[in-house]
């Protein structure tokens, strides 16, 4: 009897941590989109967000310490819904990849991406893909009222940028890949949701998830029209 309490005990307490874990994460990527977007001079331009169709959001992505800098993350996307007016409940995503270049010891930097175009959704929501392989990408500009009409970025289904430090810049991802983090949306909708399923489904954001909607719809909460 002591023994399948504890062994209950030590499943709950799993997935109490678990639960915990992901809603940091979902309010730490929710406080990065904020601190970003708050810096009108070093800011995601504002014509960008409103044409893009999804966003995702990877707060603190790791990079390996020497030679090999293999980097890591666990964040959010959330898509326009289907009429064009708000945001999708997040999906959880794995960022995973690798890059070669000497790197003297570890450190964290935030992610952004916008998707820009239908193209770029399609491979977004498949279960696996690589930047710059399967997706065309490119650093994005900064500065809240730039307008990016340059061949490369309107050619681009995905624009990224990074902060590091205090730092805000576009940064090319090519070689890192995306994948849906099925654990994560299990513990936000109770069911092992894939992202295609969470966006096309239009589920319910939740209330861990509720913030970050909220966040992107003050900023653009119709597509291709500043509110």
């Amino acid at each position: 009897m002591l023994l399948r309490f504890l062994a209950v005990l030590c499943v709950c307490g799993g997935a109490l941590w678990g639960q915990a874990k992901f809603e940091k994460r979902l309010e730490r990527t929710t406080r990065v989109f904020t601190e970003i977007m708050a810096t009108p001079d070093q800011s995601i331009p504002q014509d960008l967000l409103h044409k893009s169709e999804c966003v995702v959001i990877v707060p603190g992505a790791k990079k390996g310490a020497f030679i090999f800098g293999g980097k890591y993350g666990r964040g959010y996307l959330s898509c326009r819904k289907s009429d064009g007016v708000g945001w999708t409940g997040p999906g959880a995503v794995r960022m995973e990849g690798f890059n070669f270049g000497l790197q003297a010891g570890g450190s964290e930097t935030d992610i952004v991406m916008l998707i820009m175009n239908r193209k770029g959704v399609k491979r977004l929501l498949k279960s696996r893909f690589t930047l710059g392989g399967d997706a065309s990408a490119a650093a994005g500009p900064v500065g809240r009222t730039v307008t990016a009409k340059t061949d490369a970025l309107l050619g681009a289904e995905i624009l990224s940028w990074s902060r590091s430090r205090g730092a805000f810049a576009g940064v090319a991802l090519d070689g890192a890949t995306l994948r849906h983090d099925l654990s994560v949306n299990e513990h936000i909708y109770g069911t092992r949701y894939n992202n295609r399923d969470i966006v096309e489904l239009d589920l319910d954001p939740t209330d861990a998830g509720r913030g970050l909607v909220t966040l992107l719809n003050k900023y653009s909460g119709r597509k291709g029209r500043a509110d």
